[in-house]
């Protein structure tokens, strides 16, 4: 018995080494099979390639450092899969906007499989490049400017709820944490086109559900998030899933209802929202096969409309506030310009814009400095492509660093601070940067802008025509750095609203 033991565990180790030896092997060839115009990058681990190197809390430090090593083009390797990472305004020229159509695919993401982004079934923001891609974001632009988007109808609804959350702020005063009511108050603007209605601010359902939001966007920034989308075997051990995924289960659940409540109750007569519009699309689609306006459709497609409405407006006008309290001397012009454009009494618009290039430099000047979503979601090439004489091959992932554009030395003159003179020439007029590209570009940019540019301008006069801001007497000045959690968010901090009589 011992001989035989001892002999099966003499031939296990040797096929383990053997194993060991051919996985090696494998990433030799791997390796040798990108050729030498392949973007060149960090040096890995076999089996893991780069995926320790690079610090999930700050990614953008690592490529800024990665970036000075080896240029605006260099690669990765997590696991088997080879990355490439563009940086600097020149690049992302030519990527985003020359090449727009050779970047516009999307890799696969087996963690949001879980929640039903599969097969046909991948909305508009994880769809892959195509027919179906496009049908769904042709719909969604079309839905969202029939109920407003650019019109003064939803411009309206944006003013009403600034003007609540202004009413919020004045009764709290003293010791406000301005997150959650931010994030309530812009996803309020989403829920009335999506959902036909908004929720009260202390409504605790709603609440839960914002907080699970942020706590999605941590988890699935993560290291572990990165591994399980590298390894979908993984994806078999529940426990390890559900360490990313349980808040976003929790966010499906709640969209469903949603969903199977407008379904007992719409008349394709009376369209209320968005989901009662797609519902309509559903109909007229149920004999034809082809087509991707199916049930699962809606509801990851309406999921995209909420998170991508809500997270990244309500995190730009978080850093508004934080820069008005670290810099009272912008609010106090921003101020002086809203008196004299539209004074106290009446409401803000967009037409106002034109009229005050100093206020729509600060809020320029937050999203730049705020960078907000620093890498996008990932792209993937569509077909063959070379950049900067570098040969990509169709399939491969493309992280573009819009960070390393908002912050680029060669095009801002303070890239890491707060400098709303950015966006003013020597008159003091506002002058558009090429390089400001919060939203993206080409076939992938936000398909939100304009909203978010409605809510960012309304909500942000409306603020500062009411009221000022400043730090509390018994706190220290908050910080300026930002927490990674796939956006770039404010560390917490407390506001003391003064109402402007």
């Amino acid at each position: 018995m011992a001989e035989f033991l001892s002999l099966l565990f003499s031939n296990v180790f040797l096929l383990g080494i053997f194993f060991i030896v051919c996985l090696f092997f494998l990433d030799f060839m791997k390796s040798r099979k990108n050729g030498s115009q392949f973007p060149p990058g960090p040096k890995g681990i076999p089996f893991l390639g780069n995926i320790l190197q690079v610090d999930f809390k700050n990614p953008t430090e690592t490529f800024h450092q990665l970036r000075k090593e080896f240029g605006n083009v260099f690669s990765l390797q997590y696991f088997w899969k080879k990355i490439v990472v563009l940086n600097g305004f020149e690049v992302m020229k030519e990527a985003l906007i020359n090449r727009s159509e050779d970047i516009a695919d999307r890799p696969r993401f087996p963690i949001y499989e879980k929640i039903g982004y599969a097969g046909d079934t991948k909305g508009i923001v994880l769809a892959p490049y195509g027919s179906s891609w496009k049908e769904q974001r042709r719909f969604t632009i079309t839905t969202l400017r029939n109920f407003g988007m650019g019109k003064k109808s939803l411009e309206e609804r944006v003013a009403e709820e600034a003007q609540c959350l202004c009413t919020v702020f004045k009764c709290q005063k003293d010791q406000v944490d301005p997150r959650f009511l931010i994030n309530n108050a812009v996803s309020n603007v989403i829920c009335s086109i999506a959902f036909g209605d908004r929720f009260e601010y202390d409504d605790a359902k709603f609440q839960r559900l914002l907080r699970l939001f942020d706590a999605s966007l941590k988890a699935e920034s993560g290291l572990l998030a990165q591994i399980l989308n590298e390894i979908p075997a993984l994806m078999n051990i529940p426990w390890l899933v559900n360490r990313v995924m349980q808040p976003e289960y929790e966010i499906i659940a709640f969209l469903k209802d949603i969903v199977a409540e407008h379904q007992k109750t719409w008349n394709p007569n009376y369209i209320r929202d968005f989901i009662d519009a797609y519902l309509v699309e559903m109909e007229k689609a149920k004999e034809d096969s082809a087509s991707s306006f199916k049930e699962g459709n809606l509801l990851v497609t309406t999921y995209d409309l909420f998170s991508a409405g809500t997270e990244t407006t309500s995190t730009t006008l978080r850093w508004a506030l934080l820069y008005m309290i670290l810099y009272p001397d912008v609010q106090s012009k921003v101020q002086e310009e809203i008196d004299q454009v539209i004074g106290r009494e009446r409401k803000p618009t967009m037409e106002d814009v034109l009229q005050m290039p100093y206020t729509n430099a600060v809020i320029h000047e937050v999203q730049r400095c705020g960078d907000i979503i620093p890498l996008a979601l990932p792209h993937m090439t569509y077909k063959d492509m070379e950049i900067k004489g570098f040969f990509i091959p169709k399939g491969t992932s493309i992280i573009t660093n819009l960070s390393s554009v908002l912050k680029d030395q060669q095009v801002w003159e303070k890239p890491l601070q707060f400098y709303p003179k950015h966006f003013l020439d020597e008159n003091g007029r506002f002058i558009k940067q090429e390089a400001f590209i919060p939203f993206s570009a080409g076939r992938r940019a936000c398909l939100g802008e304009k909203l978010a540019r409605m809510e960012l301008f309304l909500f942000f006069t409306t603020f500062l025509q009411q009221l000022t801001f400043e730090i509390p007497s018994d706190q220290p000045r908050p910080r300026e750095d930002p927490i990674y959690a796939f956006t770039l968010s404010p560390h917490p901090y407390n506001i003391r609203v003064v109402a402007r009589v």
